[in-house]
């Protein structure tokens, strides 16, 4: 008898955690959760949910299927799914994504783009 993997695209529910006082200047890529509380100079690419704390800063482009904000982020940040900036958060750059939620004292300062479709179409090919 075979054993089915439930896996979807490879994407994990653990979590990686960047600390406070913790500074990475490079990319960051990974299929499973990410906290940063520390500071991230480079770009993050996140499969699962990106949330950085309210001590949590990234100076780079950032990728992610969900995103909750509570820091600062300069850069550009797009969500295949929802995003939340929290109270105490800043965002300076461009945001893209399908759902967004700006809770009162959040910053934003840049541009915006929300759509409900996918973020590229599929490509189909036709076989000889």
């Amino acid at each position: 008898m075979a054993f089915k993997e439930n896996i979807k695209e490879n994407v994990s529910t653990e979590l990686n955690f960047i600390g406070k006082g913790t500074i990475i200047t490079g990319d960051i890529q990974t299929s499973s959760n990410l906290r940063v509380d520390g500071k991230v100079k480079g770009k993050v690419v996140c499969k699962n949910t990106l949330t950085i704390g309210e001590s949590g800063i990234i100076e780079g482009d950032i990728q992610a299927n969900n995103a909750i904000i509570g820091g600062k982020i300069n850069g550009k940040i797009v969500v295949n799914e929802k995003l939340e900036l929290e109270a105490k958060s800043s965002l300076i750059g461009e945001l893209k994504a399908k759902k967004l939620i700006i809770d009162e004292g959040a910053i934003f300062d840049g541009t915006s783009t929300m759509s409900a479709e996918s973020k590229s179409a599929p490509t189909i090919t036709a076989k000889p």
